[in-house]
């Protein structure tokens, strides 16, 4: 998985609607205006459709997609969003043309198939014996003594009152390092943007990813393996990411929406939302994938929720954008210019805590993107490139839980997001009053500052991963306000 990268229902609070559809006629009666030309057939698509956040104008909305022959696929008034189905090539321009419609997007450039299937991420197992004391894989845990969390656990664990939710390819519930802290009740699969709680449905099938993200945010403290940076609090897997890896817009939206909806404190976004890496302004579909996104974020903030996402794998200065490769990642990718306009979803809105990663060395991690004014903290994420002293293995990399009742290696700004979930949620076990502002103010308080490099930062050799760092030391775009530490959230009195 590429970090980041992993009948109908309604939402009374949202305003986005997801449909379906096929190249019929429209019917007499409707709000929508009359087509431009003939229909064409094409793939199936999924589209987002904005809209004002009442009843009254998503049904509207609706009967706007299935006269057109749309499919209704699900409806969130909260924010004003349907997510809906066709495999009419003009069903976006046919429906922006409907009165009360704000913006139409595809929300993906592959037509949708039977079954998708991916490649689970591979890693491998951790060698060692426990300590006296230790949890038996602690020994490995570099990362955990880089942020203090050895002696952050001596004051507190968590709390069972905050509840983190995994945005991702779902937690192996039975794993012996998380069952005791996944809530299924508050588990759910955003899959294709509807809502299903059946415990099957927001499993990992095909990746290892939102097992090891898990692990490291809340890994029980019981004697076996390894132990979280929050091991008292509860946890929810929200399964956003397909059995292709692909994390398409409606799966971001019913997540920020079930969020929001179910009291959770913290998410975690180990990932971008497909299938472009930056979304602009000047493209109605885009733009109109921006809105729908936006739209579902500021909803969970709203209900208190504080969104913490990745800041990216590709070594991009996302204060200075020029160009994207990777897009779309559905199909096949080109070369577009991008400006700053263009927005790495959910990472770059308002309110969304920006992580980049760090090595053992406590330096950027050579893959890490960056930007000043966008990454907020840094954090672990590994650097295979140095190896660790005094370990079994000397693994450079972050080592959690992966499914099986297994433990393994990753890398990437993934891995260094969860490290800081796993400090909001101990910020919010210690302050549970704090609305999703203060525990930023309160979790930026807390990192320690981290200058820029002297000089160039060419970890690659030729300029390979060449980055150049902006700011002073309490504010760059390397680490932002500084590397998390865990100690320091926890002692109230600081």
């Amino acid at each position: 998985m590429r970090v980041p990268r992993i009948s109908r229902t309604r939402y009374a609070a949202v305003g986005v609607v997801l449909a379906t559809a096929g190249a019929l006629a429209l019917p007499a009666g409707t709000a929508v205006a009359a087509p431009t030309g003939d229909s064409t057939t094409g793939p199936l698509l999924s589209y987002v459709v904005n809209t004002k956040a009442n009843h009254g104008q998503v049904q509207k909305v609706e009967k706007a997609v299935t006269g057109l022959g749309g499919t209704v696929v699900q409806s969130y008034e909260q924010i004003g969003v349907v997510i809906a189905r066709s495999n009419d090539t003009k069903f976006a321009e046919k429906l922006r043309l409907a009165k009360g419609v704000d913006s139409v997007g595809a929300s993906r450039t592959k037509g949708i198939l039977a079954s998708d299937q991916g490649k689970a991420d591979v890693a491998a197992e951790p060698v060692g014996t426990a300590a006296a004391g230790q949890e038996p894989y602690e020994a490995n845990q570099w990362d955990m003594r880089q942020i203090g969390v050895d002696k952050a656990h001596k004051i507190s664990l968590g709390s069972r009152n905050v509840t983190v939710g995994v945005l991702d390819s779902g937690i192996d519930a039975t794993h012996e390092d998380l069952a005791a802290n996944v809530d299924a009740s508050q588990s759910v699969s955003c899959i294709d943007g509807k809502t299903n709680t059946d415990w099957k449905a927001w499993q990992p099938t095909t990746s290892d990813h939102g097992t090891h993200v898990a692990g490291t945010i809340a890994a029980a403290k019981n004697g076996k393996g390894i132990v979280g940076i929050a091991p008292n609090v509860k946890l929810a897997a929200v399964k956003v990411v397909d059995d292709a890896g692909m994390i398409y817009p409606e799966n971001a939206v019913c997540g920020f929406v079930w969020a929001g909806e179910h009291g959770f404190k913290v998410t975690n976004n180990s990932y971008y939302v497909d299938p472009w890496m930056f979304n602009c302004q000047n493209d109605k579909d885009q733009a109109a994938i921006t809105d729908a996104v936006r739209k579902a974020v500021a909803f969970s903030q709203r209900k208190g929720v504080l969104n913490v996402a990745a800041a990216g794998n590709e070594n991009i200065d996302l204060a200075h954008k020029t160009t994207d490769v990777s897009s779309p990642d559905d199909t096949t990718p080109g070369t577009r210019p991008v400006t700053n306009d263009c927005l790495s979803l959910p990472t770059e809105l308002p309110g969304v805590i920006a992580v980049s990663a760090v090595g053992v060395n406590g330096d950027k991690s050579y893959y890490s993107s960056y930007g000043k004014g966008v990454v907020t903290v840094a954090a672990p994420g590994g650097d295979k490139r140095y190896q660790i002293p005094n370990t079994p293995d000397k693994d450079g990399r972050i080592l959690s839980t992966i499914p099986g009742n297994k433990y393994g290696y990753m890398q990437g700004t993934s891995m260094a997001t969860p490290h800081v979930t796993g400090v909001v949620a101990l910020l919010a076990s210690t302050f549970p009053w704090a609305s999703p502002d203060e525990l930023t103010e309160l979790l930026t308080n807390q990192a320690e500052s981290h200058p820029c490099p002297t000089g160039e930062f060419n970890p690659g050799g030729a300029g390979q991963w060449k980055a150049t760092c902006e700011g002073g030391a309490d504010d760059n775009g390397f680490y932002g306000a500084g590397i998390i530490n865990a100690e320091k959230a926890v002692q109230w009195w600081r």
